[in-house]
């Protein structure tokens, strides 16, 4: 036993007396050995496989840039006129009421005329003696005349008589002018329609006094009513003259007529809206000034003067489009081999958004597609595969 103990004790003591640099090499040598056996297993490693991430897709279609929208509106007639007397007096006659269709020329009213008969008469007596001293005037003229040639008057005596003769005809020139005023003046004491129509208020009865430019009638022509509207001023830059327009009134269910813009306020009022003014198409009876009415409009987009739509409109879902600092952005799908494709970022510039989806003015064309889901989590030249399609909501 004391043997083998000797012999460990100088076993420890031959490696003590070992050189460090063979200690070192003695530890590095597992570590060495695991490196070698890793390099050699190099080639066996493989490597991950890329994702491709799943998204929804949608193909771009081009629709229109139109749409409809609804303003109510009153009716009127095409031309109202409220007449009026242009003389003062007394009312003698209404042969009219309301509701009677009258034709261009017929009587309306009637003033009293006898202060105007005596007016006619008085300017008729007047011109009479007017003429009368221009005669006497061109007579004595005409002596003077004959005397100053034969050197019995004198130059001055010559020039009196002839400028009492050129104011005896001023005055009857102004004797004619205040007959004829006065006759006028007889004239309008008959009220008279001015066009074909139809009464829709008298304001009158006879024997009352009423003032010259007293309103006593109103007169509805007899031509195709209008609808006037309001506007708001977010609005009114999309109404035309010329647009065409769809008119349905309360009164008279299940029917729609055809109407056009005619007049386009430039003025708004204590509301801030615009007062445009619709012509309906068709001439009908039935609509009466001041039936309530709901007036269709297309609006929007490249509406034309006609009503019409000229151009497309390209709309996407809202959720396809997004937005950081650089801009509002789409993610087009480059249709490739299989399964999988490659997405690609474009700028985008939008409009309005409305319930058939968001306007893109510019940066898409109709057929293309786009992701419509999982924008977010994509990047320029990504691979993906379509799960499925939506449509605009």
């Amino acid at each position: 036993m004391n043997s083998r103990k000797e012999k460990g004790r100088k076993a420890r003591r031959g490696k003590m007396n070992m050189p460090r640099s063979s200690q070192g090499w003695a530890r590095l040598a597992p570590v060495l050995l695991l490196a070698l056996v890793a390099w050699s297993c190099a080639d066996e490693v493989v490597a991950p496989e890329a994702v491709v991430r799943p998204v929804r897709i949608h193909r771009v279609t081009a629709s229109d840039s139109t749409q409809w929208v609804a303003y109510a509106g009153v009716a009127k007639a095409g031309i109202e006129s409220r007449l009026s007397f242009r003389v003062a007096g007394t009312v003698e006659e209404v042969p009219v009421k309301v509701g009677d269709r009258v034709r261009r020329g017929t009587v309306l009213a009637r003033l009293d005329r006898t202060d105007y008969e005596l007016s006619v008469e008085q300017s008729e007596a007047s011109v009479a003696q007017a003429r009368a001293s221009l005669r006497q005037a061109e007579a004595d003229y005409d002596r003077t005349r004959a005397l100053y040639e034969n050197n019995n008057a004198s130059k001055a005596e010559l020039d009196a008589k002839r400028a009492a003769a050129e104011s005896a005809t001023a005055q009857v020139e102004a004797g004619e002018k205040g007959l004829d005023q006065a006759r006028q003046q007889l004239a309008y004491t008959r009220l008279s329609s001015p066009m074909t129509g139809a009464v829709a208020a008298v304001d009158v009865e006879v024997n009352e006094n009423v003032s010259a430019g007293q309103a006593l009638f109103q007169l509805s022509s007899d031509t195709p009513p209008e609808v006037e509207i309001r506007v708001p001023e977010v609005a009114i830059a999309q109404i035309l003259a010329g647009q065409q327009a769809e008119v349905a009134f309360d009164a008279l269910p299940g029917q729609t007529v055809a109407a056009t813009v005619t007049e386009v306020g430039v003025s708004a009022g204590g509301s801030s809206t615009f007062a445009v003014t619709l012509r309906i198409d068709e001439k009908g009876d039935a609509i009466r000034s001041g039936m309530a009415a709901e007036v269709r409009l297309r609006v929007g987009g490249a509406a034309s003067a006609a009503g019409t739509p000229d151009a497309v409109a390209i709309l996407v879902p809202l959720v396809a489009v997004g937005e950081d600092q650089n801009g509002r952005f789409v993610f087009v799908v480059e249709e490739g081999a299989g399964e999988v494709a490659t997405v690609r970022r474009r700028p985008v510039v939008v409009g309005d958004l409305d319930e058939r989806g968001l306007l893109i003015e510019s940066g898409l064309a109709a057929g293309e597609v786009i992701v419509t889901a999982g924008v977010r989590r994509l990047i320029d030249g990504m691979d993906v595969r379509a799960v499925g399609s939506g449509e605009a909501p």
